[in-house]
């Protein structure tokens, strides 16, 4: 069981949707107090946004930075994809809370080696960082995706690799607790399909959905966070936490979604690397998938990894959001429940 007291806190790609929920958890307290959260990404603009939230201001010029640096809260520029300027970030850090992606289905279709370089260099400039200075970083959560499970697009290959990279990098650093979290479709995040549905919804549009049979998990971004949580109370190295969550039809989200309103769904086709249905364990994986309490833990490919040796599989097949669907007023409850988070990202 381990919580974050006094911990000192890295979170690539944190002005991500996930990574600015993550950071604004961490700072509540509810895991403990940490001595130091640092969020390193790419984009200062994004930065200086989350930078001046923190801060409660809605204006303000550069000398926020420095006086930032003196707050528990502070911001690095950099690229996962650049070693050097993430080994800086990492020299000091006890956590580290790997979210930093390319996770746009069609925009890694169409710049397949730039995910690549993100998504599987990125994770292995973590893993290479630690074992080549042997830094004293505790504990590595990778943040991955339903996509990553049979994969069939660019993102979800290389979010299949970013796993394998880390939970593999137990066997080379002894001294680390690498680990994983895998979910589905978060309902606020950038880039996602409800944002674009309420839009639609509000100007009176027709909906537009990719293929009639088309079917999601769907889960808020504060129970993404209950997950990586999860993981870090409970999970053991090597493993793969996934949460039990909700699965529907995406139509039935668009009726949902339209309240009162009768609005027409108009199928576009589907979208190149798409998927139909997305699967959280495959029947593969469900063979060595344990149950901890509201989330499976999948255990390591790698036997020598696993810490359980005798256990009994929590699934007799794959975990998949074809199967036992919610309905539109459940749907309408779940949306109601994540009604501030969606609107945060609109």
């Amino acid at each position: 069981m381990m919580n974050l007291e006094g911990k000192r806190i890295l979170v690539t790609g944190g002005t991500g949707s996930l990574g600015q929920t993550l950071v604004g958890r961490i700072l509540t307290g509810e895991m403990g107090r940490p001595a130091q959260i640092t969020v390193f990404s790419r984009d200062e603009a994004k930065q200086h946004y989350m930078r001046l939230e923190f801060l409660h201001r809605k204006t303000a010029t550069d000398d926020v930075i420095y006086q930032n640096s003196r707050d528990i809260l502070n911001f690095r520029i950099g690229d996962v994809r650049d070693y050097s300027a993430l080994l800086a970030a990492m020299r000091e850090t006890d956590i580290i809370f790997h979210a930093a992606a390319l996770k746009q289905v069609p925009s890694c279709e169409y710049f397949p080696f730039e995910a690549v370089q993100t998504n599987i260099y990125g994770a292995q400039n973590v893993v290479r960082a630690i074992r080549e200075n042997n830094l004293p970083v505790e504990t590595v959560v990778g943040i991955s995706t339903d996509k990553a499970c049979k994969p069939i697009n660019v993102m979800g290959m290389t979010k299949a690799l970013q796993e394998r990279v880390l939970i593999e990098a137990n066997r080379d650093c002894p001294n680390t607790n690498f680990m994983c979290v895998r979910y589905g479709n978060v309902i606020a995040s950038r880039g996602s399909i409800v944002p674009l549905f309420v839009e639609q919804v509000r100007k009176n549009q027709p909906i537009t959905i990719t293929l009639e049979e088309m079917t999601r998990f769907l889960l808020s971004l504060n129970k993404a966070v209950d997950t990586v949580f999860a993981a870090i109370s409970d999970g053991r190295r090597g493993e793969t936490f996934v949460p039990k969550v909700a699965a529907a039809k995406i139509t039935d989200l668009a009726k949902a979604l339209m309240g009162d309103k009768d609005l027409p769904i108009v199928f576009t086709g589907i979208r190149p690397g798409e998927k139909v249905h997305e699967i959280m364990v495959s029947e593969e994986e469900c063979f060595r998938t344990v149950e901890r309490g509201d989330y499976y833990a999948i255990l390591p490919v790698l036997p020598e990894l696993r810490e359980e040796k005798d256990f009994t599989p929590a699934l007799t097949g794959e975990y998949s959001s074809k199967d036992k669907n919610v309905t539109v007023s459940q749907l309408r409850e779940l949306l109601a429940n994540a009604s501030s988070e969606i609107a945060a990202f609109l």
